[in-house]
């Protein structure tokens, strides 16, 4: 599974419920153990999968996103996220899911992470791309 971008976010996008800008609506990140689940027809944040870990910083429906931001770069806008870290944690996990915690938990992307990824008595990192037109995590061009 790769990446997925919900067709209702696509839809929502174009009606105004997401506001990426910096001061606009509030985004979480959601850890799950099992991404198989989600597709293009999945809506809103969900408890089904999600990571159950022991440590300090991660609880139920995940941790809010720092720095968005959105940016143009010629015919390309984008959103950017600052890196996320849960600190101090115990934890594996094969995915997550951006959701706009503002506006009812909609589903914004699905992240699929390429197998299981631990950390024990550590951080857990998630390293988004490079703020760009052609890398950033959301991109519309």
């Amino acid at each position: 599974m790769a990446n997925t971008i919900p067709t209702s976010f696509k839809s929502e996008l174009l009606s105004g419920t997401h506001n990426f800008a910096s001061g606009g609506n509030s985004f979480k990140l959601a850890l799950y153990t099992d991404i198989t689940g989600f597709s293009a027809s999945s809506t809103a944040y969900t408890t089904t999968n999600e990571v159950s870990a022991t440590g300090t910083s991660y609880t139920t429906a995940g941790q809010a996103l720092d720095s968005q931001a959105v940016a143009t770069s010629g015919t390309t806008a984008y959103v950017d996220f600052a890196d996320e870290t849960f600190s101090s944690v115990t934890l594996s996990a094969t995915g997550a899911l951006i959701y706009n915690d503002t506006n009812s938990d909609k589903a914004c992307l699905v992240l699929d992470f390429g197998g299981t990824k631990t950390a024990t008595n550590g951080d857990f990192v998630v390293q988004f791309p490079a703020a760009s037109a052609t890398a950033a995590i959301i991109r519309i061009a």
